[in-house]
């Protein structure tokens, strides 16, 4: 590293070079693009979207699609039509698309580029011409092109993560619902007496549930754990005889 030495005599280091800018959350998502759609387009977008796309941690892939992207984020696919520029008498085809593609994607959004004012009054005529339902897909007028792709790319992220929290969610519901079922299978179990939580878990990982149980043998019980004689003919007498379980016990 240079030093520069002043007329005071000392010598001072120059100034620290700027730190590059964080590298963005690894693997976020999956596009893919038509290459139908690719060819017909300025290769100036072209590079924007895949410079767009590697700078929010996107993987670009090029495929024969029927609709023009296709995203994938945690799990989720999301498909795009993408009309860079309205054309009135594209209309027909527009639309015509628009109904094929929603019956085959459950997720489908119509991303249209209308810089005009008469662009606009021209897409909104044609949208009720041809019997729109609203909602059905979802349609997002966007200023440009570069516009639009944002907005996909935001819509498709947004509806990853809400997939993912939806998942994460499930999750939890379903480990807190088997931690009480867990919890009353060993109240059951425990209920017998002289059985313990140690064997009411072995009972559990060694035979199963308490319909199993309770058709288990002393000898089944005794070869499959580590249960006693007494606490094994305890467990069968429990389920088996009617003047037992229906007594009045005391643990």
């Amino acid at each position: 590293m240079e030093r520069s030495v002043h007329s005071t005599g000392r010598t001072s280091l120059p100034p620290p070079r700027p730190q590059p800018a964080p590298a963005p959350a690894p693997g976020r998502g999956v596009c893919m693009m038509s290459t139908s759609w690719r060819d017909k387009q300025d290769p100036n977008l072209i590079n924007y979207i895949a410079a767009f796309l590697a700078a929010n941690s996107y993987r670009l892939n090029f495929l024969l699609l029927s609709p023009d992207f296709i995203f994938n984020n945690g799990g989720l696919s999301v498909a795009f039509i993408f009309e860079t520029s309205w054309d009135s008498e594209n209309a027909a085809a527009v639309f015509a698309r628009v109904n094929t593609l929603k019956r085959q994607f459950k997720n489908l959004y119509v991303v249209v580029a209308v810089p005009k004012v008469e662009q606009i009054e021209s897409f909104n005529r044609s949208y009720f011409q041809y019997n729109m339902e609203l909602g059905c897909p979802t349609f997002v007028p966007v200023n440009d092109p570069e516009m639009g792709f944002e907005k996909m790319l935001k819509i498709a992220h947004a509806r990853g993560v809400c997939k993912q929290q939806d998942i994460t969610s499930t999750m939890r519901n379903e480990r807190e619902q088997a931690v009480q079922s867990m919890d009353a299978f060993l109240h059951v179990l425990t209920s017998i007496p002289g059985i313990d939580d140690h064997d009411a878990t072995m009972l559990s990982q060694a035979i199963g549930s308490i319909e199993a149980i309770a058709k288990a043998s002393v000898g089944f019980i005794l070869e499959n754990t580590d249960l006693s004689t007494d606490k094994a003919k305890t467990v069968v007498t429990f389920f088996r005889d009617p003047q037992y379980y229906l007594s009045p016990k005391i643990n």
